[in-house]
């Protein structure tokens, strides 16, 4: 039996792309199953000869998703001497869209794994925030971008995972009267702790809904008024003794506190400024 020539995958990146492709055409050919040859990070005329070399020595098929034009055109120049079958997956498409757009494309290997990249750091801000949320694992606090605190019902959760959303890693601590706070609230950067305060009246109607729904939780002290500004100012109180810049969250839409949030972060850290969002809002 005839031995079944290999798929070359020569690209200026990692060569996902390639691989994707060469999978879904092998797809349509069972009982196919030829070697796959990934040669990634092309960047140079050496290494672009080589590559075919390697291609041409084993009478390979080339798929190739080279972006930047010269190496391009000389990797089609290189396979049409050595008579090998030559997949262009980008050549193509950007030609065709370049003169819909009335624009030359970048030329850069490598954007898409960019966003790729970008997507990814979204997923673990989330990831991080749902695991320390609550005041969980608070021997973490010093990973995180963000780290808000607070009494029970103040918005901690649902700002926190807005935020990490946005691509922030953000953990939040309650304040309980009854329970000190973890030590490592007040040993991270105090740049990085926003304390969240609300009215009493408003903090009082989120408790007595909550306790409506989940059978009186709490007892009596947890939405009574007077309780409710002892808790009030306890957390104050710790938001003076770890010198943390607190806002209130009063009748604010989540988007505006997040914004309150991402501009003292920034102020402090402007190297550390908001990632894009993967979600845009008016």
């Amino acid at each position: 039996m005839e031995p079944i020539a290999p798929i070359f995958i020569i690209s200026g990146g990692a060569g996902a792309l390639g691989k994707h492709i060469a999978r879904v055409v092998l797809a349509q050919f069972p009982g196919k199953f030829p070697e796959v040859i990934i040669i990634p990070q092309v960047s140079n005329t050496e290494q672009l000869t080589e590559a075919v070399e390697q291609a041409a020595a084993r009478r390979g098929i080339v798929i190739h998703t080279m972006v930047e034009p010269r190496l391009r055109a000389l990797l089609i120049e290189k396979a049409r001497e050595h008579q090998l079958v030559a997949l262009d997956t980008i050549g193509d498409p950007l030609a065709q869209v370049a003169a819909v757009f009335g624009q030359a494309p970048l030329g850069q290997p490598g954007l898409y794994q960019g966003q790729e990249n970008v997507y990814l750091e979204r997923i673990k801000a989330i990831e991080y925030t749902v695991d320390h949320d609550d005041g969980r694992n608070p021997h973490e606090l010093d990973q995180a971008d963000v780290v808000l605190t607070g009494v029970s019902r103040v918005g901690k959760t649902p700002l926190s995972i807005y935020l990490s959303v946005l691509g922030w890693k953000v953990a939040n601590v309650p304040l309980v009267q009854a329970v000190a706070p973890p030590p490592e609230l007040f040993e991270i950067d105090r740049h990085r702790v926003v304390g969240l305060t609300i009215d009493v009246d408003m903090l009082m109607q989120h408790r007595r809904w909550r306790q409506q729904n989940m059978a009186g939780m709490g007892g009596r002290a947890y939405s009574d008024p007077e309780a409710l500004y002892d808790e009030v100012e306890y957390a104050r109180r710790i938001f003076r003794r770890g010198g943390f810049t607190s806002i209130n969250v009063t009748n604010k839409p989540i988007e505006e506190s997040a914004d309150q949030v991402i501009a003292l972060i920034s102020r402090w850290f402007e190297h550390r400024l908001a990632v894009p969002a993967l979600i845009t809002r008016p």
